[in-house]
């Protein structure tokens, strides 16, 4: 696959086997624990060998997802399998990492409780900083946006602070998706994500990836993957594949969404604190216009109280009431309620692939009912 290409076209071929006569463009899913094995050679005759390391379904999704972040990918069962994956993978007890202090709520939880436990020194940094010194740190985790205030970190800048202290720098992708944002581009060492959000967008899969130009970093996540059994089934791998086709147009429409949104609330008296680094006014613009390819559909605002949001969530016919993100309906959920740092009407919303105009009617008439 060449860049020359745009991202829409990108996304159709990701992956892609050759064209042969008679087969379809996306193999089905093998679904396989043993394979056969020539008696002679054993597993060194072909890539099967064991269903855990090895599946051919599961390696067309890592080749689609690693031409979209111009690295190697592993992909593993969720999110958090790759980001935890990831984490034990490089660090070892005596290591410092620097996490993001408002990223997702359950990386914080698992560096306090289980990092901490074996001896690795964790520290917290907001996104948009102030940064300490990179000295002795061995890892370097930015969330960019983050995941739920959506702050911008400038990933090159910090990537250069980091190098030149010898840490290494991981970027959390999954508000941007590769689309939305490069980190291995920008320098990071090694991207990890949630493709269960606006990557494979429906809803309906958990996923997870890391992706890397560093042969020792592949490696080392790959042993780590082929030795915890982290991996997704063939058949989700296989469904993702299939949701990476349409993300260019479901992003384009959840952008332009959030926009509308974003203006919409910013003008209404009743509803404060409206964060997407795409509104000229908002903190995390200037750099965020820099770095990313595209806005995320993902906004955040604050409705007062908790009985507020509950109102406008029963008030409204097209926003649901749920969790994650990223996916083809328009969503929403209190933060606070899941155990992020947030006050009681912070709203997270994610913008689906609705009409613009319908999806700002139903929000208008449902805060007013609100």
């Amino acid at each position: 696959m060449t860049d020359e290409w745009g991202d829409g076209t990108r996304s159709v071929h990701a992956g892609l086997p050759a064209p042969e006569p008679g087969q379809p463009f996306l193999p089905g899913p093998v679904f396989a624990a043993p394979y056969h094995l020539d008696p002679w050679r054993g597993p060194e005759a072909s890539p099967n060998g064991y269903g855990r390391p090895d599946n051919p379904t599961r390696r067309l999704l890592e080749a689609a997802v690693g031409e979209l972040e111009g690295g190697d990918c592993r992909v593993f069962a969720s999110g958090q399998a790759a980001i935890t994956g990831l984490l034990l993978a490089v660090l070892r007890p005596g290591d410092t990492v620097l996490l993001p202090a408002d990223g997702y709520f359950p990386v914080r939880a698992f560096a306090t409780d289980t990092l901490a436990g074996i001896g690795v020194r964790v520290g917290f940094v907001p996104t948009a900083g102030p940064y300490p010194s990179f000295e002795g740190v061995r890892l370097v985790l930015l969330e960019t946006p983050a995941n739920p205030g959506l702050d911008v970190a400038d990933v090159t800048a910090l990537a250069v602070a980091a190098h030149g202290a010898g840490a290494l720098v991981a970027v959390d992708n999954t508000t941007a998706t590769p689309l939305g944002q490069r980190p291995l581009e920008l320098g990071a060492d090694v991207v990890v994500a949630s493709g269960t959000k606006a990557l494979t967008g429906h809803s309906d899969l958990l996923l997870g990836y890391v992706a890397t130009r560093s042969a020792e970093l592949l490696d080392a996540v790959t042993a780590w993957r082929t030795t915890t059994g982290g991996v997704p089934g063939p058949f989700d791998c296989w469904l993702a594949h299939r949701s990476l086709a349409t993300v260019d147009l479901r992003l384009g429409r959840q952008t332009a969404n959030a926009e509308a949104l974003a203006r919409l609330l910013a003008g209404r008296t009743d509803v404060t604190g409206v964060r997407w680094p795409g509104l000229p006014t908002d903190p995390a613009h200037a750099v965020a216009s820099v770095q990313m390819r595209r806005m995320p559909g993902v906004l955040s605002f604050d409705l007062g109280d908790a009985d507020r949001v509950a109102r406008f969530l029963d008030a409204s016919r097209l926003v649901a009431a749920a969790t994650s993100f990223g996916g083809l309906h328009t969503t929403a959920d209190r933060r606070a309620q899941w155990g992020d740092d947030t006050p009681p009407g912070f709203v997270r919303l994610s913008c689906g692939i609705e009409d613009t105009a319908d999806l700002v009617a139903d929000v208008t008439a449902a805060l007013d009912a609100a």
